[in-house]
């Protein structure tokens, strides 16, 4: 989501750039964000949680952009959030995104490699097909299947996810991009730089000028 004026979508170079004050991007769908020059709001969220199914509810596409006087809304809502920033973020959404919620359920050997995943994003160079199998208690081909059918997108793009939001944190913590790289799991400085290119559409330098990269949970 732009924080003020608007951002420029599209899933392939083919496509033609589409214009929107905020978007909903479906997990694994292709797509390319120009960002340049203003504030953004970038969220991963789980797919399997709550806030990841009401908001999957809510795209019709595997883009979906956000109508005009929903992303007003959304703005208003995150006014003012640099001094209270998780509770403003906490509360949009609570008001705005979990509105649709639906309880949701995954199997404990998905729920294994998931977490294992989040543990060791960082911290162990070893997250093989082979290794999550084993964590998994399944063959490597059934937990491929049973991974993206659970969270609706496979198992390398989710930890390219779990990568990027690593590096994003350790950049705003004022670690250099070759340093953010190489904690996060990425090959070198151009790795990354092209992967936040691709996928957040900005640079490294200035994902980490734009502010706070944080985790904010909704608890019951």
């Amino acid at each position: 989501m732009a924080l003020t004026g608007a951002l420029r979508v599209r899933g392939t170079c083919a496509d033609q750039w589409v214009e929107a004050a905020a978007v909903l991007v479906r997990p694994d769908a292709v797509h390319e964000v120009d960002a340049r020059n203003i504030p953004v709001l970038i969220a991963f969220v789980d797919a399997v949680s709550e806030l990841g199914t009401a908001l999957l509810h809510q795209s019709c596409a595997d883009i979906t952009c956000i109508p005009v006087a929903k992303s007003a809304r959304w703005r208003k809502t995150l006014e003012g959030a640099a001094a209270r920033k998780n509770v403003r973020v906490e509360s949009w959404m609570r008001t705005e995104l979990l509105h649709r919620r639906r309880r949701v359920t995954i199997s404990a050997q998905v729920a294994r490699v998931r977490d294992y995943l989040r543990q060791q994003i960082g911290i162990s160079e070893d997250l093989s097909l082979a290794t999550l199998a084993r964590v998994a208690h399944l063959s490597p081909s059934r937990l491929l299947h049973v991974f993206t059918a659970s969270l609706g997108v496979p198992i390398r793009p989710y930890i390219l996810r779990l990568r990027i939001q690593l590096a994003s944190s350790e950049l705003v913590r004022g670690a250099r991009v070759a340093a953010a790289a190489q904690r996060a799991g990425f090959a070198d400085a151009a790795h990354l730089a092209g992967t936040f290119r691709r996928m957040l559409g900005a640079t490294p330098t200035e994902t980490a000028g734009r502010g706070a990269s944080r985790t904010v949970t909704i608890s019951e």
